[in-house]
């Protein structure tokens, strides 16, 4: 069709499918946008609800960016970084396995609804590019820059198995699992197979 147009259609052709391959792309970082902004509407509401002490509305505004008395909490559960193997408190966040914005008060400084997680691997977690089977399999998110995982500490050649969780988290990785906006993200085992084959 478009060597019937002419040059120009060849053109915008090439134009047209570069753009479609930053469609992705695009798509992700407006995801992105949209669950920050819901994030900090939220945050906002907690910050703003009189009926709540201020010592709780400080706690459940500190437990959101992973500190404070929800990571005294899930440190009790938790020791280091299930992916880096970090120890370090001061390297450590505590990362909710329902995501926060999901959650009630009660849920956003429960123990059990955490994973110590290093900044990076928190990143990843939180933005749902990688997850975690009952199993302790790590998930990866068919979208995820493998080379970017790699760099972060994640082996992606094999599959990585974390250890074990306490019931309550299990409970919560798979709400989590489910509540993941970025996108969707199927099993190490399954991926590996998938590469394999091609």
């Amino acid at each position: 069709m478009f060597s019937l147009v002419g040059s120009e259609g060849s053109v915008l052709y090439k134009v047209a499918a570069t753009a479609q391959q930053d469609v992705p792309e695009i798509v992700d970082q407006a995801a992105n946008a949209d669950i920050e902004l819901w994030e900090h509407h939220l945050e906002t509401e907690v910050e703003q609800n009189s009926q709540l002490p201020e010592t709780d509305r400080q706690a459940l505004i500190v437990a959101r960016r992973g500190q404070g008395l929800f990571k005294d909490r899930v440190m009790q559960i938790e020791r280091r970084c299930r992916i880096t193997h970090v120890e370090n408190a001061a390297h450590l966040r505590a990362s909710h396995c329902k995501p926060w914005r999901d959650c009630n008060n009660d849920e956003r400084l429960n123990g059990e609804n955490g994973l110590l997680l290093t900044p990076s691997i928190d990143h990843l977690f939180d933005r749902g590019f990688i997850g975690f089977e009952n199993s302790g399999n790590l998930i990866i998110s068919p979208v995820a820059h493998t080379p970017s995982l790699q760099r972060m500490g994640i082996d992606t050649n094999k599959v990585v198995n974390v250890g074990g969780f306490t019931h309550g988290q299990r409970e919560f990785l798979e709400v989590g699992i489910r509540l993941t906006q970025v996108s969707p993200i199927y099993s190490m085992r399954t991926w590996l197979r998938n590469t394999r084959a091609v």
